[in-house]
């Protein structure tokens, strides 16, 4: 068989090269990806941000996407293959160490980055590497210093980690290391991985803060994370006992402060609740994180003397729960301050609620409003739009609870 001449002066290996380049030829695309939304919200915001997944699950492939899209070089570390002295320098003797001391020589990768000026280090396999190495890694990810070397503002740390189950030799992460990172909790999605595969990924952006909303989104942030700890002291400082957790998110000084960050850069960014979530629960775990998320719905509820002052012009939130919330406390304010027309605009706000929501929420505020009712107080006309729509709902509540007795 002839040979071309163009064929037979390839190497071996020069088609094969070929074809890995073709594979690795692969494009992005904008797509809703909450995961992927959080991780570059939180790097924005210079948080390190730590990357919890089973092996293979994409960890890695997400950061090379990362690092591309933000026009970042990359530099990898593996933590478990280090020794402190990796992070916190190695001793360099000079001429006279008695006047000049001991310079701590940082390695080869810190120095690229200073050089670089900018860029993403992404600590690999944390969860293996030996207490030891992850006490070396507190200035590194606290202070940004490797030996006598600061890392520039323009580099962004991240870091992934295996759950100890599945990571080979793997340490529970110390309670310090652990508490000075956002984790999230990363996982697969189907659609993605698939159209991936296919040769198109998911296209990583730095949230669009917009610049008038700043002022604003560092006050808001400053007040939501303040009034809770101003009503829940027992939350600014919460070591968890159990020692896997301690290994995770959990609530200190430290993490509040990361918190507010977060919520500041959510607000200047508008992102979705998902996305906040996420970032607030992966900041100081979830259950404060929770209360946290509560928190800031119940900031953004109306004033119920705002309301009652014009019930017609009143906006009610669309959330049940948080309607609900609205008119119990439109009904305790009308408790404390009794009078005939502030009774009146609570039950047209309750008509309100009527048209606009769910008739089963203004049943039980109904109920609550018309024991408030004094003696020399005329009953207004809503009562009459209100009553059959409560009256509807105490014998579906009967029926119900009869249903149930007969089972």
């Amino acid at each position: 068989m002839d040979i071309s001449p163009e064929a037979a002066s390839l190497r071996p290996l020069d088609v094969a090269a070929e074809l890995l380049a073709l594979l690795h030829d692969t494009t992005t695309e904008p797509r809703a990806d909450t995961q992927l939304e959080a991780l570059t919200l939180a790097v924005a915001a210079d948080l390190p941000v730590l990357l919890w997944g089973e092996p293979g699950i994409g960890k890695t492939a997400a950061l090379n996407h990362l690092a591309q899209a933000l026009s970042l070089p990359l530099t990898t570390v593996i933590a478990s293959v280090h020794e402190p002295s990796d992070f916190s320098g190695l001793p360099v003797v000079g001429d006279d160490p008695a006047e000049r001391g001991v310079p701590m020589a940082p390695p080869d990768w810190a120095v690229r980055l200073v050089r670089a000026g900018r860029g993403l280090l992404f600590l690999d396999e944390l969860s293996t590497a030996p207490p030891a190495v992850q006490a070396a890694l507190l200035r590194v990810v606290l202070e940004r210093r490797v030996g006598a070397l600061r890392l520039p503002p323009g580099v962004r740390i991240v870091a992934a980690a295996n759950p100890r189950s599945s990571a080979a030799d793997g340490w529970e992460l110390s309670p310090p290391l652990a508490n000075r990172f956002v984790h999230l909790q990363w996982t697969y999605d189907h659609d993605v991985v698939v159209r991936g595969l296919g040769g198109t990924w998911p296209k990583a952006a730095l949230p669009v803060l917009d610049r008038r909303r700043l002022p604003d989104a560092v006050t808001f942030a400053r007040r939501a994370v303040c009034g809770l700890l101003t009503a829940r002291p027992g939350l600014v400082h919460q070591l968890p006992k159990n020692e896997t957790r301690r290994g995770g998110p959990w609530p200190s000084p430290r993490s509040w402060e990361m918190t507010l960050r977060l919520i500041a850069f959510a607000t200047a960014a508008d992102v979705s609740r998902d996305v906040l979530s996420m970032l607030v629960r992966g900041a100081v775990g979830d259950g404060p994180g929770l209360e946290l998320l509560a928190s800031l719905d119940r900031m953004d509820l109306p004033d119920p003397e705002v309301l009652l002052a014009d019930p017609a012009a009143a906006v009610l939130p669309e959330r049940g729960d948080l309607r609900q919330t609205v008119l119990d406390g439109v009904v305790a304010a009308v408790r404390k301050r009794p009078e005939q027309a502030r009774w009146d605009a609570a039950w047209a706000l309750l008509v309100r609620a009527l048209e606009t929501g769910a008739p089963d929420l203004v049943v039980v505020p109904a109920a609550t409003l018309a024991a408030l009712r004094r003696d020399d107080w005329q009953v207004p006309a809503a009562i009459e739009r209100l009553s059959g729509a409560v009256a509807l709902s105490r014998r579906a509540d009967q029926a119900a609870d009869g249903a149930g007795e007969h089972r």
